[in-house]
């Protein structure tokens, strides 16, 4: 497979693992050292919009049994991108505006930090969380993604390489909340709209490996009318308590069950301006929620980063996306669709 990346390809020999894409880097010097502050480049949420048909098709193609399967997406092979351009940090926080309150993590049930284990906390995350499933080059494959609170009552935010790799749109595409061993109990949202970040849509920049989807009404209900939905929270800085949430499928996870991390982060020193926590978390993770200001007894959060990639000599440390203008204006547009 080819890409077209912005500025340079960084060559296969690896250093480093995506959770849900291999990505292979060399060292080498950065457009902008690892160090510097970022620069965001703000501009229009690029989208994908899914015909009708396809999303019946979609709906009807995702069984318990093809769920059961899908290929956790770190075992499908792709080439890095990227990681030149990078978010801004040291602004102001700001918040969406339809984001509910959320108190400071709370020390309960699920001992805090956590490199990876069950989530038996119960809570609105129980719900907002699910697994993702789609097609990518004629394979099944899954990710992980989250229902947040927007205009349309239909958003769910997940990786950019979830919704767009390799200059091609995933197809098939739906979000499966709640998911638990093959099951849907809040029903197969079907996309209608995909949408990632003009900066991964042109080069799989990997500072901006955001995605989002709008889904379509299932059994004339919306989306969080059903599930809810969590908060957003963008330009918060680094060094902050945060907890990940998944569905890992890759060994020694299978996909089955709903697994969190949770630590004090900080900044990625090598190639990405990303945040970092320990986690064991593993391929098919991608795309699930990192949140600040995470209530363990309410299950409720901000959403301030995606799992997207680890280091393959850093197993144990999993990096998500800074989210900033641009991933602000991802949501904004796919809310407002």
């Amino acid at each position: 497979m080819r890409g077209t990346p912005r500025t340079r390809r960084i060559p296969r020999p690896a250093l480093g693992v995506l959770i849900g894409v291999t990505a292979l880097f060399t060292a080498g010097t950065l457009a902008t050292p690892a160090g510097a502050a970022p620069e965001p480049g703000p501009s229009t949420a690029r989208v994908h919009s899914v015909p009708a048909s396809s999303q019946q098709q979609a709906r009807d193609f995702w069984t318990p049994e093809r769920m059961r399967s899908a290929v956790p997406f770190d075992l499908l092979d792709a080439d890095a991108r990227s990681t030149d351009a990078a978010p801004r940090a040291g602004r102001p926080a700001t918040v969406a505006p339809t984001v509910p309150t959320a108190g400071t993590a709370d020390v309960g049930p699920a001992a805090f930090p956590n490199g990876g284990g069950a989530w038996t906390g119960g809570g609105a995350v129980v719900n907002t969380a699910g697994r993702v499933f789609f097609t990518y080059q004629g394979r099944t494959a899954s990710c992980s993604g989250n229902a947040v609170t927007s205009a349309n009552k239909s958003t769910v935010i997940t990786a950019g390489h979830c919704v767009k790799l390799e200059g091609a749109w995933h197809t098939d595409w739906v979000f499966v909340p709640g998911y638990h061993d093959g099951q849907a109990p809040h029903g197969r949202w079907t996309a209608t709209k995909t949408l990632s970040t003009p900066q991964w849509t042109a080069s799989e920049d990997i500072n901006y490996d955001v995605g989002a989807a709008v889904v379509a009404p299932l059994d004339g209900q919306r989306l969080t009318d059903v599930v809810g939905g969590q908060g957003l929270a963008f330009n918060t800085g680094y060094n902050l308590r945060m907890y990940a949430f998944g569905f890992p499928a890759a060994a020694p996870y299978d996909g089955q069950k709903f697994i969190y991390c949770s630590g004090t982060t900080n900044r990625d020193f090598l190639l990405s301006s990303d945040h970092g926590m320990g986690c064991d978390m593993t391929g098919g993770s991608s795309g699930g929620p990192w949140f600040t200001q995470f209530n363990e007894a309410t299950g409720t959060g901000l959403q301030s980063s995606v799992n997207s990639f680890k280091y393959n000599f850093l197993p144990n440390r999993m990096y998500g996306p800074y989210f900033g203008a641009d991933a602000q204006n991802l949501y904004q547009a796919a809310q407002s669709s």
